[in-house]
């Protein structure tokens, strides 16, 4: 097991190579936390807990690679995280894709779908033992406004029928705060919270994957978005603050809970909507 100094939380971060992820990794450590940064690749997570060490000399961190879009690459990084921790304090699962053609995964799954959803849902599931573990241990879900556009077609899930990919996004963002909000009411009685966000608006690498052209757009309006690291303000805060203990099943922005769509407070839909990720993937996730 990884020795911590006296007092450190443990905080595992998804995406944590860059953007929203890597500014959030980055203000965690600088305010003591211990960071376990998850990257799709060594060589960008190498960079970026350099990155945060140059900054911050003191800093203490751990990077752990995995690809987050086979059910076999969350499972390996969660055992693996198992051997190295007796807890978790805080979980942010903060990853996610876009992209403007359909894709899938290696499993089949479309790829926003499993990457923007099933991995938050997958990942929390097999961590949720170490953070039993931990007192008072909490769960962030990125997420985003874009979810108020967002629809739940339980006969076309994954789009598979005209496909749209903003569209799928906004889908998996509503996901996002279905999942949060139904993991928050079968975690109560236990001392763990789950809580979602919408970051803003910022510019970050999100849109590498849509067309050239919607990507030269993006590029262009940059200069008039937030930057990653004032994206990670409101994750900091629900991974941190006192002032949100006890605080579960709500949605932030700017730091303070703001209302969500009617169809993310659909408690139908947000059952529904575990079930069918139990059945796809095969893992049940038991509280």
């Amino acid at each position: 097991m990884t020795s911590l100094g006296s007092g450190a939380k443990v905080i595992l971060v998804t995406g944590a190579s860059s953007g929203i992820g890597e500014a959030t990794a980055t203000r965690l450590a600088a305010l003591g936390a211990h960071v376990v940064m998850v990257s799709r690749t060594e060589e960008r997570g190498n960079r970026a807990r350099h990155k945060i060490h140059a900054a911050h000399p003191g800093a203490s961190t751990d990077l752990l690679i995995a690809d987050l879009t086979t059910t076999a690459a969350i499972r390996t990084l969660s055992e693996e995280f198992n051997s190295r921790y007796d807890h978790l304090d805080v979980l942010v699962n903060n990853a996610a894709v876009m992209t403007s053609k359909r894709r899938t995964t290696s499993e089949g799954f479309e790829l926003q779908f499993f990457v923007n959803h099933l991995a938050y849902f997958l990942l929390t599931g097999h961590l949720v033992d170490a953070l039993k573990r931990a007192p008072a241990a909490r769960v962030v879900n990125v997420s985003s406004t874009a979810h108020s556009r967002g629809e739940i077609d339980f006969n076309d899930l994954q789009m598979e029928h005209h496909y749209r990919g903003y569209d799928e996004y906004a889908n998996t963002k509503l996901m996002n705060i279905l999942f949060t909000y139904e993991l928050a009411r079968r975690l109560e009685g236990t001392g763990m919270t789950a809580n979602c966000l919408h970051p803003g608006v910022i510019r970050t690498g999100l849109m590498r994957g849509v067309s050239p052209v919607l990507h030269a757009l993006w590029q262009s309006l940059g200069k008039f978005f937030k930057q990653p690291a004032e994206g990670a303000e409101t994750p900091v805060y629900l991974a941190t603050s006192p002032e949100v203990v006890g605080v579960s099943g709500k949605y932030f922005r700017y730091c303070r809970p703001f209302g969500t769509s009617s169809a993310s407070n659909d408690r139908d839909l947000q059952r529904r909507l575990w079930e069918e990720s139990e059945r796809l993937t095969g893992f049940r996730f038991t509280v």
